[in-house]
């Protein structure tokens, strides 16, 4: 059993961020660290527990049995020690140098991202802020931890011990090239169905449950082209006869600098709820209040 007092507890941070990532480079991009830095604290932390903790695969450094054993207590005793030194009775987001994580999918990068940056710039200049790809994590977990501060996105099946507010509702639509003959006139719902369409095949809910929609509808996805993720897809459909169906606030960012347009889709598909998440335990966590906040004073409709 390693003694703590011969720990240097730096090197239990960069474990916890490897045990997230599975990525050295990733690490030492996020800790503002070196490669071989990163490395050495690893190799540092092997020699004290006794275990190789990490070893290289084809899919990224695996934990070992030993290393996913330790990982939530670490990660508790990190969010703890971070709870307990940044406890303020205020927030001054002019002087503050805190890092916020906010967990989004790809659409909530491309909608959110841009904005966060500029009102960072003008009322909290030293503020960083970086996202996290929802499906990339268990980000509920994270941000139990207190790894991810927050969470934005029409997010279901969210654990009791979260909060939520509701920033805004949106509709599908469905989106094309400027000059495509979806934009003479009305659509049918035959002429919809007889369209290349181009799916997003993401498994991130609940955008996951609108192309069983279609294919309910009729749209055959073994006959169509897919995509994993919707940051490709203004590229795609701008370049092509495609058609594809999204949520409204990507396809209004995306029309006027791709020369793309929109219809109404001739199918009821649900509606969009986005919400700003955060957990219970940072609920009057004054840096977290602020951020809350200033997302939802920017976003809410």
């Amino acid at each position: 059993m390693p003694d703590i007092a011969s720990i240097d507890l730096n090197l239990l941070v960069v474990f916890h961020e490897m045990f997230q990532l599975r990525n050295v480079s990733m690490v030492a991009q996020r800790l503002g660290l070196s490669q071989p830095t990163v490395s050495n604290a690893l190799s540092r932390l092997r020699k004290s527990c006794g275990d190789a903790l990490f070893v290289r695969t084809g899919f990224g450094m695996q934990p070992t049995p030993y290393a996913q054993r330790i990982a939530e207590p670490i990660a508790h005793a990190i969010a703890g020690i971070t709870e307990a030194l940044n406890q303020e009775e205020g927030f001054e987001p002019g002087a503050s140098q805190r890092r916020f994580t906010i967990a989004m999918t790809d659409v909530g990068e491309i909608h959110f991202m841009p904005a966060l940056v500029e009102l960072c710039r003008r009322v909290a200049p030293r503020v960083s802020i970086a996202s996290m790809r929802a499906s990339a994590v268990d980000w509920q977990s994270e941000m139990e931890t207190g790894a991810i501060d927050l969470a934005i996105g029409a997010f279901t099946d969210v654990a009791q011990s979260l909060y939520h507010r509701r920033l805004f509702s949106q509709d599908y639509v469905t989106m094309f090239r400027r000059g495509h003959r979806f934009g003479k006139g009305t659509v049918g719902l035959k002429e919809f169905l007889a369209a290349r369409h181009l799916l997003v095949a993401s498994r991130e809910s609940p955008y996951d449950r609108i192309n069983a929609r279609l294919e309910k509808a009729g749209i055959d996805r073994t006959t169509s082209f897919q995509v994993p993720h919707f940051t490709a897809v203004p590229y795609i459909v701008g370049a092509t006869d495609m058609v594809v169906t999204v949520p409204r606030k990507l396809a209004q960012q995306a029309c006027a600098p791709f020369g793309l347009d929109i219809i109404a889709p001739p199918l009821r598909l649900p509606a969009l709820h986005t919400n700003i998440l955060w957990h219970r335990r940072y609920h009057r966590d004054a840096g977290n209040v602020w951020l809350r906040g200033l997302i939802a004073e920017h976003f809410k409709e």
